[in-house]
């Protein structure tokens, strides 16, 4: 594998759908959101990413079955009050550099304007590095009108002293040159284990922005599935990084955004 490349698996057709990010990141927050409604709602898969700049390495699961390092395209049709499309974008990996970060988040990008995205939602965890009795939910816009409307919801706007890595940051980056137009929405987590309270809270204020119906209470039973899967990785990537004299650090753009 020479560059990243997208896998259709179904075709499909959209109108006007609402794309939403949720890959892992800090606290695994928007991977389980995402997976939660991909579940409840029965989202259908479509499409497969694969990249050259993804960890080298394969999952393997509880079973012993492995499974490539991967995103995957989900979509819904005719979902909620105002009966909207959606794409969802989840997986098990981001990039592993800044320049495959590009590289991906642009091939992403370029396969959702193509079904006419202009509506975009990407989901993360804002770490603290200490407990969190009751998560917060910040956010930031890529516009102010956008901005003042997610006030409405009870989210904190995100302050001017940090930014969003990762492809929860790049993706609205590169959507505003496509003309494209939306919101991060970060749950507040200590950042070091799958936080189901984190999810939730994010989910809440989600789902009222889509104006769709979810169950929430459920999700908690989803992180615990999540939280097995997600250690083995971590601890193959730990490994992994190990022998390739890889340490941690701010270019780590694995567990953040």
């Amino acid at each position: 594998m020479k560059e990243t490349f997208i896998k259709m698996i179904k075709e499909v057709d959209l109108h006007d759908p609402i794309f939403i990010e949720a890959l892992p990141g800090i606290g695994h927050v928007g991977k389980l959101v995402a997976e939660h409604i991909i579940h409840e709602l029965g989202a259908e898969k479509f499409a497969e990413l694969y990249s050259p700049s993804f960890p080298p390495q394969v999952f393997v699961d509880e079973d012993g079955i492995v499974e490539p390092m991967k995103n995957e395209f989900f979509y819904l049709k005719s979902q909620g009050e105002d009966e909207r499309d959606f794409i969802f974008l989840g997986g098990n990996t981001q990039g592993l550099s800044p320049e495959g970060q590009y590289e991906i988040c642009g091939s992403i990008m370029d396969f959702v304007e193509k079904y006419g995205v202009k509506e975009i939602y990407t989901l993360g965890g804002l770490g603290t590095g200490q407990p969190v009795e009751k998560p917060k939910v910040f956010g930031a816009a890529t516009n102010k009108e956008l901005a003042e409307m997610l006030k409405d919801y009870e989210v904190t706007l995100r302050s001017a002293d940090g930014g969003i890595i990762g492809a929860s940051g790049l993706i609205l980056g590169l959507g505003m040159s496509k003309g494209m137009n939306g919101v991060c929405l970060m749950g507040e987590t200590p950042g070091y284990f799958i936080d189901a309270d984190a999810s939730k809270a994010v989910l809440t204020v989600l789902v009222k922005l889509l104006k769709i119906e979810v169950d929430v209470a459920k999700l908690e039973e989803r992180a615990e599935e999540t939280r097995k899967m997600i250690s083995k990785a971590q601890q193959m990537e730990r490994e992994m990084a190990e022998r390739m004299n890889i340490v941690p650090g701010e270019e780590d753009l694995r567990y953040i955004g």
